[in-house]
């Protein structure tokens, strides 16, 4: 295996992390990093407060999913109720980079934010700066009579975490998935640095997934040793002690460790659903609320106890729902505008907005978790930073992780139980609200007659239901999903589709489940097609470091798997809409 480069651009922005100032506002609620130097304990607590990236891996991932449409190829009205007849926008893309990443292509137009670029770079600056405190603690750790005490441990134990989960975001979104060991020792990881880079002729081996994983797993089980709450006033904004579990869990999942996974979700969740519910995101609060911004704020506060860890990152994801790409026609259908037994039309609705594109039925939506949060650097000329605030880690993730660990596990009663209380969280309005939403929208709970009939295929054409789930099995032969699973699979598989929206996460999911997806394209409904042994699930690493001598990760070229062909759109619209109660 070669060693190369990393792509330059990382040295330079990671030898100015110790001059970098956090940037926040209110609303942030966090403590400015205003150290210049690294020499003590507290400098180093300081240092990983701004050592956090702040690039949002989520447009990227939503444009490589299946959560994402060409608003300009001809589709079908979001809504059942309006008459099915095919139309089709003309827009502009927010930029050339989107056109290629919704093609599946190396993203050549555009290193700025919510790009392929802008990921690689923040998060090894990340690293990088990570790195730097990480010797600074050594360093300290080798001088006589030294002690470690709870604050030293505490710091060692985030910068290890934050370490494991940059690497572990980097090689999901440029390397394959995991298959098993010795599948992954076939595809290419990513570099996994421990040492503070110094001058851009630093070289690195990408070596393999398998041995990137077990990096992380050595970096993650350590931090989770060490980590403890007792650093920060607001923990929320920091690996803390649930946020470990959580990515632990999340980790896991992906290893298909599944005690594993249950084990470091009860360390968060316990066992009483009871309790648990009360700790998921109540819907009430959303009642006496009608700005955009509210809402935002409502979600994203690090006040409310579902939100586990929250990231600040700069992105303009919410304003590019109003372009080309978004979630419209069949594809909002998939995730929340549709009718079945639990509800009808959308759900949830005081989250869901439409963005002002079109009418008669037609329309995007997106969720308000992702609305972004204003700093003004100038009022006057209305100029400034857009933050996005990621939800990184929260109790409804983490169940639904749990639940996918009982399924493979073959505990299907405790699987029902995580999925019957996830359900009761997102229809958990306040009691006059819920009155509404149950006469209007027919909803009814989450039985395990529902889920074994509305879930299984069978039944009809039911988004994100499959026959079976025996294509897994690609990814792995080991990696079998029974057939008595399958109902609640595919009530998972839904669950997650609608909490994970516009983080980048269904990408994951997609990659990790071997599921094979396609982008319809431009008036003509050009096909792409992404088979689960695509070359094109790594994403690409920047062309600077290519250039540098990076290995890339696409061993074929875009053009030698591109199945592109000119298709009627007609034949990709059910006949009939299956998914209106009978």
């Amino acid at each position: 295996m070669k060693k190369l480069f990393i792509y330059n651009k990382v040295v330079a922005v990671a030898l100015g992390t110790m001059a970098l100032c956090s940037c926040t506002d209110s609303f942030l609620d966090k403590e400015p990093d205003e150290r210049t130097t690294i020499q003590t304990v507290d400098d180093v607590i300081q240092l990983f407060t701004a050592s956090y990236p702040d690039a949002n891996i989520g447009w990227v991932c939503e444009l490589s999913s299946d959560n994402v449409m060409d608003l300009n190829s001809v589709h079908l009205p979001t809504s059942t109720q309006s008459k099915q007849e095919g139309t089709h926008y003309n827009l502009s893309s927010s930029g050339r980079q989107d056109d290629e990443m919704y093609r599946f292509e190396p993203v050549k137009s555009s290193t700025s934010s919510d790009t392929p670029a802008a990921i690689w770079t923040s998060f090894y600056a990340s690293i990088n700066s990570v790195n730097e405190g990480m010797q600074t603690l050594d360093r300290l750790a080798a001088e006589p009579g030294f002690v470690a005490d709870r604050k030293y441990n505490a710091a060692r134990g985030e910068g290890l975490l934050i370490r494991a989960y940059d690497h572990f975001i980097l090689v999901n979104c440029f390397s394959q998935a995991y298959k098993n060991d010795e599948l992954s020792r076939r595809d290419i990881g990513i570099p996994y640095v421990t040492t503070p880079i110094t001058t851009v002729d630093d070289d690195y081996d990408r070596s393999n997934v398998t041995e990137t994983y077990k990096h992380i797993v050595a970096d993650m089980e350590e931090g989770l040793r060490l980590i403890s709450n007792v650093n920060y006033k607001m923990p929320k904004w920091h690996f803390n002690e649930d946020a470990a579990h959580a990515f632990a869990a999340r980790v896991y999942l992906f290893l298909r460790q599944w005690n594993k996974v249950i084990e470091h979700a009860d360390a968060v969740l316990g066992s009483n659903n009871e309790t648990l519910l009360a700790h998921m995101f109540d819907m009430s609060v959303l009642d006496d609320l009608s700005l955009l911004s509210d809402f935002a704020n409502a979600w994203q506060s690090p006040y409310i106890y579902s939100n586990i860890m929250l990231l600040d990152t700069y992105s303009t994801i919410q304003r590019k729902c109003r372009y080309r790409y978004g979630q419209g026609s069949l594809v909002a259908r998939a995730i929340y505008y549709h009718n079945m037994p639990l509800w009808s039309g959308w759900v949830a609705n005081p989250s869901i907005f439409v963005t002002g594109l079109g009418g008669n039925g037609y329309g995007t939506y997106y969720p308000a978790w992702i609305s972004e949060q204003f700093q003004y650097s100038d009022k006057v000329a209305g100029i400034g930073y857009a933050h996005t605030i990621r939800r990184e880690f929260t109790y409804a993730e983490l169940l639904l992780t749990r639940a996918e660990a009982y399924i493979m596990t073959e505990q299907y009663e405790k699987a029902f139980s995580d999925l019957q209380t996830y359900y009761e969280s997102i229809t958990k309005f306040s009691q006059k609200t819920a009155d509404i939403y149950k006469a209007n929208n027919r909803m009814q709970p989450l039985t395990m007659k529902i889920v074994e009939s509305w879930f299984d295929k069978k039944r009809g054409n039911n988004y994100n239901c499959f026959d079976d789930w025996k294509f897994v099995t690609n990814m792995s032969p080991d990696y079998i999903i029974p057939a008595a699973a399958t109902p609640l699979m595919n009530c998972l598989n839904y669950f997650r589709r609608y909490e994970l929206n516009f983080t980048g996460m269904r990408f994951f999911d997609l990659k990790r489940w071997g599921m094979e997806y396609s982008h319809e394209y431009g008036l003509n409904n050009e096909v792409y097609t992404m088979t689960w042994n695509d070359p094109r699930r790594a994403l690409e690493v920047p062309e600077d470091a290519i250039a540098s001598g990076l290995e890339p990760s696409r061993p074929q070229t875009v053009d030698s798997v591109s199945t592109s062909t000119a298709i009627p759109a007609s034949q990709f619209w059910p006949q009939e809409d299956n998914n209106d109660n009978e």
